[in-house]
């Protein structure tokens, strides 16, 4: 078990036996007593703090690995909370937390009632916006930087974002109003992509460096003042512009963000501590939107995520020495929707799959090994991959578009206007629907019943396990209608995926179990906890009609109202938002057809549900077979 410290008192570095720095970093300010030469040993120590914690609780360790020293030097050089760092997704945040303050705290790391995987305000101080999702900080960075101006404050906002980040439009809207806003304001690109050799990336970082400093701002300005007035001058002017141009654009690849309003800096080398001290101290001192380029490794400092970055972006519990999981995995809901995918792709060659930026989270690395040329990653551009789906549709392709639940409200109007609107066949498959876990409230699929039913010609369904997840998704293609399918995250029940596949015919759910006393209407992973509620409520005396509704949209009306009829009481169970979800769905079903119950709803309520152990937040909110047996008294009493 780590320690608070979570590092002894003295480190092995370079040969040596060192007294340990991390023990005494307890602010950003305790950075700025080091030399270059400590903050490269604490360095080290907070990867291998980092390594040891992770291992342990999961988390995003390779993104976390590749910006130790880019943190470091941050902190070094600017003062926050004064001085506003806003983490782009913020899973590259753990460096930070722990020069924070949160040094202690960080072995409770995305545990119930730890400390959050990503930057939240409530949290601390430093934690300057609350992210989790891609493609937003800079332009909460220029909101933050135009608050300042118009308060007459001065500080420094610096926005940190990835390569992966900058693929999102939102990023790019962003880039745009803030170069013409001309604002004080710092975008830290941190490019764990970008190959560059060290000779190039030195002169880069040379030239970069000149062309950043405030005394060549300045003998630039006043050349332009002077030669301005000239009859030779103008023409003087663009003759110097065009040459420097040419000039960094042949060494440097910031043309792009120059034309954008932004002066460009870089490539610098994000592991060379004393190089990126260097340029922030430089670029602190500009007034005028700057682009800083920092290349760096992701998983650094730790073999198996150098070698496998992808893979280590987010792990759970790992084995330090080998780097292998220490559960070995069981079929997943995203292993069953994969390979049942593939199964139906070897037959219709029209099937096209689509994602945003998540080959491997859903699973569709399968699909790409397997028909590459009918794969297509889109990066991190939720709407364009629903429109761009939408236009396959229209020419006679089945698109299909695997994305996260959380991740697909980013994409809401292209789902109405686009596809529902035009009743385009698009398949939607929402990974991660429902309580997600340690990665919390930002990625919770908590809305997307609520969001998608109310939007005309829509279909929306949800497996009770991996073999009727393989039945709808055979269903969805057979059918020539917008066709959602949500599943969670995490193992399937077990049943094992199906020989053939079966049509399910669209909005007919199925009696699981016959009762007199209260009828159970559940759909999706709450469908086997709702059965063994039944039997926790023969125990009592208590007999249930269960029912498997299989779509929340449209509802098996007959099969509803025949079973509140009979028993009068009726319990909805879903894991997703109570409000304008499944059962609000069956209550207004039931109002409508005058139906005289008595009717509770069970899912997640009207909050942000906190991150931690699935299981352990289901038992909070009742999503349990003990959690429905005490909703379904208390409806009896």
């Amino acid at each position: 078990m780590l320690g608070a410290e979570g590092i002894s008192g003295f480190c092995a570095h370079e040969g040596e036996i060192k007294e340990a720095i991390l023990p005494k970093i307890n602010s950003p300010q305790d950075l700025k007593e080091l030399s270059i030469g400590e903050l490269e040993q604490l360095a080290q120590e907070i990867r291998d703090y980092i390594i040891r914690v992770v291992s342990k609780t999961g988390g995003h360790l390779a993104p976390s690995l590749g910006v130790v020293e880019l943190t470091l030097a941050l902190h070094y050089v600017f003062d926050s909370p004064r001085d506003k760092i806003i983490w782009d997704v913020g899973h590259q945040c753990y460096v930070h937390k722990i020069v924070t303050g949160r040094r202690r705290e960080f072995v409770t790391l995305r545990q119930n009632g730890g400390i959050s995987g990503f930057p939240k305000p409530s949290e601390s101080e430093h934690d300057v916006f609350g992210t989790g999702h891609a493609s937003t900080s800079i332009s909460a960075a220029l909101g933050i930087a135009i608050a300042r101006d118009l308060k007459g404050e001065d500080f420094k906002v610096i926005a940190v974002i990835g390569d992966g980040s900058l693929t999102g439009g939102l990023a790019w809207e962003a880039l745009n109003h803030a170069g013409d806003e001309e604002r004080d304001l710092i975008v830290v690109l941190n490019d764990n992509e970008f190959s560059i050799s060290p000779t190039e990336g030195a002169l880069s970082h040379y030239l970069s460096r000149r062309l950043a400093d405030p005394s060549y701002l300045k003998i630039r300005e006043e050349i332009k003042r002077l030669l301005s007035s000239k009859p030779v001058g103008e023409a003087f002017l663009s003759l110097l512009k065009k040459t420097e141009e040419s000039f960094k654009s042949f060494f440097t690849p910031g043309v792009l963000f120059e034309e954008l309003g932004f002066r460009y800096v870089g490539p610098v080398r994000g592991h060379k501590l004393k190089e990126l001290i260097s340029t922030f101290r430089q670029v602190k001192k500009a007034k005028e939107p700057i682009l800083v380029h920092v290349l760096t490794k992701k998983g650094k400092g730790f073999e198996p995520a150098e070698k496998d970055p992808r893979r280590f972006h987010g792990v759970g519990p790992f084995d330090i020495k080998t780097g292998r999981p220490l559960k070995k995995p069981s079929l997943t809901y995203t292993e069953a929707f994969a390979k049942s995918l593939v199964k139906l792709a070897e037959k219709n060659e029209k099937i096209v799959a689509l994602t945003a930026a998540m080959p491997d989270g859903t699973g569709l690395s399968l699909f790409a090994e397997r028909f590459p040329e009918r794969f297509f990653d889109v990066g991190i551009a939720e709407q364009h991959a629903v429109v761009l789906a939408a236009g396959m549709a229209k020419e006679g392709l089945r698109p299909i578009c695997a994305i996260y639940s959380t991740f697909l409200q980013r994409a809401y109007d292209q789902m109405v206007h686009d596809v529902a609107l035009q009743e385009l066949p698009v398949v939607f498959a929402l990974d991660r629907a429902g309580i997600v876990g340690e990665d919390g409230p930002t990625h919770h699929g908590a809305f997307d019943i609520s969001y998608l039913r109310h939007i005309p010609n829509m279909v929306v369904a949800a497996p009770k396990d991996e073999e009727e997840l393989a039945h709808l998704l055979y269903t969805a293609f057979e059918n020539r209608r917008p066709f959602a399918i949500r599943y969670p995250k995490g193992e399937a029940e077990g049943v094992g995926l199906p020989e053939d596949f079966e049509e399910i015919p669209v909005g007919k759910g199925e009696v699981l179990k016959e009762g007199k006393d209260i009828a159970i209407v559940a759909i999706g992973n709450m469908v086997k906890r709702a059965l063994d509620a039944a039997r926790l409520l023969e125990e009592e005396g208590v007999s249930c009609t269960v029912i498997n509704a299989r779509f929340a949209k449209p509802l098996d009306e007959e099969l509803i109202l025949d079973a509140v009829s009979t028993c009068g009481r009726v319990l909805t169970v879903e894991e997703n938002a109570v409000a304008g979800g499944f059962g609000s769905a069956v209550f207004e079903l039931l109002v409508e057809r005058d139906v005289a119950f008595k009717g509770r709803r069970l899912g997640i309520p009207d909050a942000f549900v906190p991150h931690g152990k699935a299981e352990n937040l289901r038992k909070k909110l009742g999503l349990t077979a003990e959690g429905i047996k005490e909703k379904a008294l208390e409806l009896l009493r």
